[in-house]
């Protein structure tokens, strides 16, 4: 029965590749195979072409850099949505975990210095984190619900610390970290989201808590008959959100120069948004932290491109819920559902 189960999480293994046809019939099969990538991948470069022909300033060297200013915040905090949802799970907290965090640092980096500040920001988004875990784990309380309460909870806490105000603080270090450039045109605010993403995408398809995760997420029972520790491993991916949404905070706050009440609370779709088109399904145990990145791309250069041409903010609204019911649409496992309600 083991070798059985371990037979079966080894087809489910991201790196798992089945015998494709030849020709023609063979080409559409290993499209369709990877239609996660080809889609945001053509996306992509529709969304370039389309914008510059109705604008003709959409490539631009200021436009890049903002687009890499606006992808840094976005893809940190896609990537902590990206591990609970690989797992079957989803996190509808991160971006008020986000916004505590930016309250936090603002509030601590005069006080306690900007590296000890940081240090205890990330720690406490990891405590968030853990605590989402241990109520899902232990109380057997759906994610959705547990996170859509914290979610309350956070923005609570908050605005209390705030005082439902801007929090302003006189330390540069903030601004030099996110905001210069080690490289030419380059926010460092973006460098790390990249260096975060290379680094999540090892530990996912390069640790065992990688290969736990996904073997959770592809089926939890098999996993789990296998000597996945299950609990275990809930427990440290939300851990783990917890911790990245807390550094997608400190680099809103970089960004802003101040501490915002409820900041990153509006970008909780853009960051589910990014997620699923990148190619990450709902269901759980496909996709990755390497294509949340390119999902983020999509999502930044929509955003920009309808800002540019003067796309009505509510008309936004509505065009990015069409995106992300369309993405789902196109990545759910529907075979892991004997009913859909």
């Amino acid at each position: 029965m083991r070798n059985a189960v371990t037979q079966t999480l080894s087809k489910q293994s991201p790196a798992s590749d089945a015998a494709a046809p030849s020709g023609a019939r063979g080409l559409l099969s290993r499209l369709d195979q990877h239609r996660n990538i080809v889609v945001p991948t053509v996306a992509v470069l529709i969304l370039i072409i389309y914008f510059q022909w109705r604008t003709e300033s959409f490539i631009t060297a200021t436009s890049a850099q903002n687009i890499l200013n606006q992808m840094a915040f976005l893809t940190v905090l896609a990537l902590a949505g990206t591990f609970v949802i690989l797992i079957g799970g989803i996190d509808l907290s991160v971006a008020a975990t986000a916004t505590l965090a930016g309250i936090l640092i603002a509030t601590w980096i005069d006080k306690f210095g900007g590296p000890l500040a940081i240090v205890m920001v990330i720690v406490a988004g990891a405590v968030v984190g853990l605590v989402n875990g241990l109520i899902t784990t232990m109380l057997k309380v759906p994610s959705f619900l547990v996170t859509l309460g914290m979610m309350s909870v956070l923005d609570g806490i908050s605005n209390t610390v705030s005082k439902g105000g801007p929090v302003s603080y006189n330390s540069n270090l903030l601004q030099s970290l996110v905001n210069e450039s080690m490289i030419p045109n380059v926010p460092n605010g973006a460098l790390i989201a990249i260096l975060l993403t290379i680094g999540a995408t090892v530990l996912a398809f390069g640790t065992s808590f990688g290969r736990h995760m996904y073997a959770v997420g592809g089926n939890e029972r098999a996993a789990a008959l296998v000597g996945v520790r299950v609990r275990r491993t809930k427990l440290a991916v939300f851990a783990v959100a917890g911790a990245v949404a807390a550094i997608a905070g400190i680099i809103f706050t970089g960004q802003a120069s101040t501490g915002v009440p409820m900041g990153a609370g509006p970008s909780l779709l853009n960051s589910i948004a990014a997620v699923v088109v990148g190619g990450t399904a709902l269901s759980g145990g496909v996709g990755g932290p390497h294509r949340t990145i390119l999902g983020a791309l999509v999502i930044v250069l929509l955003s920009a491109g309808m800002d540019l041409t003067s796309v009505d903010p509510y008309t936004q609204l509505v065009i990015k819920g069409i995106v992300v019911i369309a993405a789902v649409a196109l990545t759910i496992d529907r075979r892991r559902y004997g009913v859909i309600k």
